[in-house]
């Protein structure tokens, strides 16, 4: 219970944050908040097509596939986890598992769902569970969403409906880790055709990207790359069927194109909405404004040289000024990072050392570090538009350091390969922990362990490794939370990054759609929209 009170608070201070950052907009978030939650008659709202144009294509399907949100935002509809995380109150709600127990510290056993069958009819049981997780953790995978998954030693089917998860130790997150995208559960039948595929020389995980066969409200029909993802209905849904026949993702990049295509009804709901077009959107539809669990962050590549050095980090971080882009970036939508942790994440301190801004403190250090007269360097961005302006002002702050800074811009699925081996200078990234937990915030982006795959900073520390094991096993809630609290004094002083700020999730939708929501990671929730006549 202390969780859950600790939880609530942070998310009540973090909603006041966000309204005084964001100025006069309390009406229209009321206003938006009552149209989301509006309920209409079925009769109102059956059949037709949800039209949902997107900056970023997914890069993959399988779920122990590629850990970004643009894939977690498909994979979503199509499959479903044991347990999900109501990030209103904090706590753990059932889903493809009805009730859960810990039997002993090492032992988590859940009750399953009954009369639940995959997409391709095969029945959803306690083998099915273990398949999917034996896979998640099974190197030859190479899993990107493994990290949250690593201490779990053991799943034993006790029948065919219940299911022990072991431990080799305590791991205090566990039930927060199976909420996360990489818990979903996918068809045994695709498995074990993939890893036959493996076997005669295919690639691992690719029959699964092809046919991500889940227990979903909606399942796949058709993936055309570069242009959109077609989701139909599941007919055979265990649960209640969604009002509409079919859910089209489109790939849009241009802001303005989402936007008319809004305005036209060619669109139904259009993510992200750039913070300057909020006003011109709201004046013909409806912007949803969702805090966030995120962090926003510009990574240095700390094998490298002159990024090797702390000092040259710490300098940089200093030359970023946050309050700048919160203002000229998004227009006050969000809020300033002065750490890894979002207010909204558990293990959350203001009791540490913050990164700051500090110009002559930079010069300083730089010189320190023998850099007085600067360098030559690149920052590598995706096709974010928020995040090339971002580099924008970077590049211009770095040129008071005499640091000479290019910026290169990337395709999304692109940039997530290229980032994961090293080749960088410094990138700019964001990181949204679906567990909730600092262990899902921190271990992955700065443990050695995850080099190349989440950690893209590549930083390794043997201390802080040590801290985030010990963080992973400690029961004792305050114990916990002092861990993290040091934790977060390492990453901020150590500055294996430069934290930006904790976006507001801007999601534009007409005003004849109701029941959408997005979750504190940027994961729509359309099971419970309706498109009304």
């Amino acid at each position: 219970m202390k969780l859950h009170r600790f939880w609530m608070l942070l998310t009540f201070s973090f909603l006041l944050l966000l309204a005084a950052c964001s100025g006069d907009e309390n009406a229209t978030s009321e206003k938006n908040e009552a149209a989301t939650n509006e309920t209409t008659e079925k009769t109102d709202a059956q059949g037709g097509e949800l039209v949902i144009e997107v900056l970023s294509e997914a890069v993959e399907l399988d779920p122990h596939g590629s850990n970004d949100i643009p894939s977690s935002n498909i994979q979503r509809n199509i499959f479903e986890t044991l347990v999900v995380r109501n990030f209103e109150t904090g706590e753990i709600e059932p889903l493809l598992a009805e009730s859960w127990e810990y039997v002993d510290d090492l032992t988590l056993q859940l009750k399953l769902r009954q009369g639940v069958k995959f997409h391709d009819g095969t029945e959803f049981n306690a083998e099915a569970v273990k398949v999917n997780l034996d896979r998640l953790l099974d190197p030859n995978i190479a899993s990107p969403r493994l990290s949250n998954f690593e201490p779990i030693s053991e799943i034993v089917v006790v029948d065919d409906y219940t299911v022990q998860i072991k431990t080799e130790k305590p791991y205090g997150p566990l039930l927060f880790a199976l909420t996360h995208p990489g818990g979903n559960i996918m068809s045994p039948a695709v498995i074990e055709e993939d890893y036959k595929r493996m076997e005669n020389g295919g690639e691992a995980r690719a029959y699964g990207n092809e046919n991500p066969i889940g227990t979903g409200f909606l399942k796949l029909e058709k993936w055309s790359p570069g242009q959109e993802i077609r989701l139909v209905k599941n007919t055979e849904y265990w649960g209640e069927q969604v009002a509409y026949d079919s859910a089209v993702f489109k790939t849009v990049p241009e802001s303005a194109t989402r936007a008319a295509d809004l305005e036209a009804g060619y669109a139904h709901i259009i993510d992200p909405v750039q913070p300057t077009e909020v006003p011109l959107v709201e004046g013909f539809a409806q912007v949803l404004k969702q805090p966030s669990v995120s962090i926003s962050y510009l990574g240095f590549n700390t094998e490298k040289a002159p990024f090797d050095n702390p000092k040259v980090r710490q300098a940089i971080t200093k030359a970023l000024d946050r309050e700048a882009i919160i203002k000229g970036v998004f227009d006050d939508f969000g809020v300033q990072a002065f750490g890894p942790l979002s207010p909204m994440v558990w293990g959350y301190t203001e009791d540490v050392t913050k990164q700051d801004t500090n110009l002559e403190e930079a010069k300083a250090l730089l010189a320190e570090a023998g850099f007085a007269d600067g360098f030559k360097t690149a920052i590598w961005t995706n096709d974010n538009p928020q995040r090339q302006q971002i580099a924008i002002i970077l590049q211009e702050a770095l040129k008071q350091l005499k640091v000479e800074a290019t910026i290169e811009v990337m395709e999304w699925g692109a940039y997530l390969e290229k980032t994961s081996k090293g080749d960088h200078d410094m990138f700019m990234l964001g990181w949204a922990p679906s567990t909730g937990d600092a262990d899902g915030a921190l271990y992955p982006l700065f443990h050695s362990s995850d080099i190349g795959n989440n950690n893209r900073t590549r930083y390794s520390n043997a201390k802080l490794d040590e801290l985030l094991e010990l963080g992973r096993i400690e029961t004792d809630e305050a114990v916990r939370a002092d861990i993290y609290k040091e934790v977060q004094e390492m990453i901020n002083t150590e500055a294996p990054a430069a934290f930006i700020h904790h976006q507001a999730y801007l999601t534009g939708y007409a005003n004849n759609v109701t029941g959408l929501s997005v979750d504190a990671t940027g994961i729509y929730q359309i099971q419970n929209v309706q498109i009304n006549q």
